[in-house]
């Protein structure tokens, strides 16, 4: 069988993938959630959900930096990438041992696609419908229920040393408005550098300060406070905001928290 990832690449299957090695945390969940567990042979140190997973499979590097005669050991019959958590060095090296799916995603349509994609794939057709029904759902009923109140501005923290925010072009982007607020940033592209006397951040009614990748803590809403004594500063959940696949099952009612 010939499929196309989302990068319009072929990959050919000559059966569906009994053996799949994950690089991307991400869609290790959703390859859980699919019901797919004990077909993961491999993943990465980041791969935290479930907390199991790593106790009970190999763990074959980060998703930068990989270690490839341990995948060769393995003997994958798919390995999933992602564009932006893998280089293109690294799959070049994975090609030679077995097909690579690439996934590439700024929008939800682009997450429903990927989870249709692993339905194909895997054969789980009707887990793969079913998630997306009930992501689809949950999102329906949160604009429901916030289609009336006012869209703050929000400047969007992901990294210290130096501060950076996620600005247009990034999945958080898309994230904080489908929560219901605006990016202070959106004028700006991907992640960029911002000194704290930034005049979009002086504009920001909130700040948000994302649990990873940095993870931030009490100690920098203190920082932050002091400067902004005014501003509402929250640490909210990062995986909520930058997760794909079945994570967003969890986000839309974090969202309403928010508010």
């Amino acid at each position: 069988m010939t499929y196309i990832d989302q990068l319009n690449r072929e990959l050919q299957l000559n059966k569906t993938p009994k053996r799949i090695i994950s690089l991307v945390p991400s869609q290790t969940e959703l390859l859980v959630d699919l019901d797919l567990e004990d077909s993961i042979v491999g993943v990465t140190k980041f791969c935290i959900h479930p907390m199991h997973l790593r106790m009970s499979k190999a763990v074959v590097g980060g998703t930068k930096q990989i270690n490839i005669d341990k995948i060769k050991a393995l003997r994958p019959d798919i390995i999933l990438c992602n564009k932006e958590e893998n280089t293109k060095a690294i799959i070049d090296e994975l090609e030679k041992i077995a097909p690579i799916h690439i996934s590439d995603i700024y929008n939800l349509k682009e997450s429903y696609e990927l989870i249709k994609m692993y339905g194909e794939i895997f054969k789980v057709e009707e887990k793969a419908s079913s998630i997306i029904f009930n992501i689809q759902n949950e999102r329906k009923q949160f604009q429901s229920k916030i289609k009336k109140k006012q869209q703050f501005k929000v400047a969007y923290f992901i990294w210290k040393k130096p501060w950076m925010v996620a600005a247009s072009d990034t999945f958080i982007d898309v994230m904080i408005n489908e929560a219901g607020f605006q990016n202070a940033f959106k004028d700006e592209k991907r992640y960029p550098e911002i000194d704290l006397d930034n005049s979009k951040l002086k504009e920001a009614d909130l700040i948000f300060l994302s649990s990873e990748p940095f993870p931030f803590k009490d100690e920098h809403i203190l920082k932050l406070k002091s400067q902004f004594p005014e501003k509402t500063i929250k640490i909210v959940d990062g995986e909520l905001f930058s997760w794909y696949g079945s994570r967003l099952l969890k986000s839309f009612k974090c969202f309403e928290k928010l508010h």
